[in-house]
């Protein structure tokens, strides 16, 4: 069973396995952060006004019931971001390596000879 089929009605699933506030592109794991840093329910409300406030208490609440679910599920996107961060950069260090070498080549073809 997924987090969001506990409440279908409060959180819908991405394509990609993330985890938003029905209705929003707010994700569960910003909701959770704000909490964890010491905001109030209120306070959320303010930072995220797409969000009502009923909506913020039912995402703490849901946070607070299924806890040990949601540290997994926020453990996961960790990882996972991690994972895509290391591509990324892996990927782009490719790109300017032979960029940088292009570049080069130009520059020796373009140097007037002497």
């Amino acid at each position: 069973m997924t987090l969001n089929e506990h409440r279908p009605d409060l959180l819908a699933l991405t394509p990609e396995g993330s985890i938003r506030i029905t209705g929003t592109r707010i994700a569960i794991e910003s909701i959770i952060q704000s909490f964890r840093d010491g905001a109030t329910s209120e306070e959320i409300c303010q930072d995220f006004p797409a969000l009502s406030l009923a909506q913020v208490y039912d995402v703490l609440a849901f946070y607070l019931t299924y806890q040990a679910e949601v540290e997994s599920y926020l453990r996961q996107q960790i990882q996972d971001t991690a994972v895509i961060r290391q591509k990324l950069q892996t990927q782009h260090a490719a790109f300017l390596s032979n960029l940088r070498q292009r570049l080069a080549t130009r520059r020796s073809v373009a140097a007037p000879h002497a």
